[in-house]
């Protein structure tokens, strides 16, 4: 368009009627002529002009035509300032209130939240520690009910941005995927894929309890994670876990596996180990055991976790064992590979010592899976051992962790066993800074003493890792405002552990991080979400490890992901920290 063609074709009614009365009122041009020009009727234009001398009077004709700029910062609602002021007196940070203000509409900058702030005469809060940060009273504000995400053009602040970076490794591993193959159910508002997917951020956000009206149901970062606008409220997860059944996690699981398989990531040895999730209600229908991080036994669930030493990826988990099936778990194990006759399990298990009894030993070995375990030290075995000359061992030298060895002395001999039909081996280690000697017993007579003590000293990482797990993931906190059923949260955890595995194997040097550590040095970060036509834009706040984190999202760019309407993820660094 000409800028004659603009004055003389006006394209919006207001201009045209400007145009019109302007062409009577200055060009002096008759009513009929103006009428005709612009496309009015002459009763239509003597009714513009009647009512336009009426806004003269009033002195309102500049909001008929022109709209007036007001410049400055935008006026800020009353109630916008007292959702402000309420979580400043909760000790919420800016950011924070930012996270909240944008879960409820309000739009309106950090720095304007601060500047309100300021002048209320709240003082800067110290610095305080994450936990204490993730204790906060509840924000008191009633979170919007939860819809898929529409995926309108708009931005938001996050201040669980950092777990974004996980949807990627979703997505290249086929994780979707098995979730939809999987047996979970599905909602009327809420999808299959968006029902897990939300367990899975709340998993990795770290959340240490699950309150109604807590800032993890605000945060629409986690929203975006699952496709929603915002996570379900408590009660939605309650109900969600209880139609969940024992089929359906083992379903899953067993889906899990054949993924992990399929990529290389399971070696030929499984670590086994029991572990207790102490439970704190009416504890009746529960037997007590010995919780190691407690230093007592208590009212708990035993469960049982099976993980790939090499990768660190959790293979297998159950929570419904029984002390008079301990013994069997590890035949369960077997059967979780084997019931479609394809798959009969690891070469190697390892386990300690009260894990089964020896008859089941003997059908491990008649399957044809090895085994390497350590055997209860009864007072005679101690005796005999002690007793034998010096010249019955050997001096050997094992390496360790952080390129070290250690010199023990060690006994390599085949034994019998009662219930046990056939010879074992067994090595005995002294010298290794415990007073009492170790007793190695396995069926593997192929492997040289080095080997055999190699194995199975990976065996007591699986130990370590194990407890970190419980204690990222909370699987020893099940008292909660959210009731979640065990054996479901199990599961949750280990896939969201695998996750975590996933992210660290790709990040140089830091494979051997724990979960904790991970989520702190790489996945706990704030930043902002914009969400634009075909692409969504995570800008994540300045951290020393961003770099690293900025160059492996760079090879996932061309991914799209369904449950996000196949929208492609950009992950830039933000301009502040």
């Amino acid at each position: 368009m000409q800028p004659f063609d603009f004055f003389c074709s006006p394209q919006t009614i207001a201009q045209k009627q400007y145009e019109a009365l302007r062409m009577v009122f200055v060009e002096r041009k008759t009513i009929t002529e103006a009428a005709q020009k612009f496309g009015y009727t002459y009763r239509g234009l003597t009714t513009i002009i009647s009512n336009f001398r009426k806004e003269l009077k009033s002195g309102n004709s500049k909001v008929l035509y022109f709209k007036e700029l007001k410049h400055g910062r935008k006026e800020i609602g009353q109630e916008s300032k007292d959702v402000i002021i309420s979580l400043r007196k909760k000790y919420y940070s800016v950011e924070d209130i930012k996270v909240a203000l944008d879960s409820k509409g309000f739009k309106i900058s950090e720095k304007s939240i601060y500047n309100i702030i300021r002048q209320q005469g709240f003082a800067r809060l110290p610095r305080r520690q994450k936990l204490t940060k993730k204790s906060l009273v509840p924000t008191g504000l009633k979170a919007d009910k939860t819809v898929p995400l529409t995926f309108i053009p708009e931005s938001f602040k996050s201040a669980s941005a950092g777990i974004l970076c996980l949807l990627p490794y979703i997505k290249k591993y086929g994780i979707d995927q098995i979730i939809e193959a999987s047996g979970f159910p599905g909602t009327s508002q809420i999808s299959k894929q968006s029902s897990i997917l939300s367990f899975i951020a709340i998993k990795s956000s770290n959340a240490r309890r699950y309150t109604a009206d807590d800032l993890w149901c605000m945060d629409r970062g986690l929203g975006l994670f699952a496709g929603l606008n915002v996570l379900p409220k408590a009660a939605w997860f309650t109900s969600y876990s209880h139609r969940v059944t024992r089929e359906m996690n083992l379903k899953f699981l067993k889906l899990l596996h054949l993924k992990w398989k399929e990529l290389g990531l399971l070696g030929d040895t499984s670590n086994l180990d029991f572990t207790t999730i102490p439970y704190w209600g009416d504890n009746d229908h529960l037997e007590n055991n010995w919780s190691g991080k407690r230093g007592k036994a208590l009212a708990s669930m035993l469960a049982v976790l099976a993980q790939d030493p090499d990768s660190g990826i959790i293979d297998y988990g159950d929570t419904n064992v029984m002390h008079k099936d301990e013994s069997a778990v590890v035949l369960e194990f077997i059967d979780f590979y084997g019931k479609d006759g394809t798959d009969r399990g690891p070469k190697y298990l390892a386990f300690d010592s009260k894990f089964t009894n020896y008859q089941n030993l003997g059908k491990l070995d008649d399957d044809g899976i090895k085994f390497i375990t350590i055997r209860r030290r009864g007072k005679n075995i101690v005796d005999r051992l002690n007793a034998l000359p010096q010249k019955n061992w050997k001096t050997i030298r094992i390496q360790r962790a952080g390129n070290k060895k250690a010199t023990i002395k060690v006994l390599d001999e085949n034994i019998s066993l009662k219930g046990y039909d056939k010879q074992i081996r067994q090595i005995s280690i002294t010298g290794h800074g415990k007073i009492k000697p170790a007793t190695i017993i396995s069926n593997d007579f192929d492997l040289t003493t080095e080997q055999v003590i190699r194995k199975y000293a990976r065996r007591w990482i699986v130990e370590k890792s194990i407890s970190e797990q419980i204690e990222f993931f909370h699987l020893n906190s099940v008292s909660s405002s959210m009731v979640i059923k065990v054996d479901f949260d199990l599961t949750m955890s280990i896939v969201t552990h695998n996750l975590f595995r996933l992210f660290a194997s790709d990040t140089d040097r830091y494979q051997h991080k724990a979960d904790q550590a991970v989520y702190e040095q790489f996945l706990d970060d704030a930043g902002d979400i914009i969400i634009d036509e075909n692409i969504i834009r995570i800008e994540l706040k300045k951290k020393r490890t961003l770099p690293l984190i900025l160059e492996k999202m760079n090879n996932f760019k061309e991914l799209k992901y369904e449950w996000l309407n196949n929208f492609e993820l950009n992950f830039t660094g933000a301009s502040y920290s």
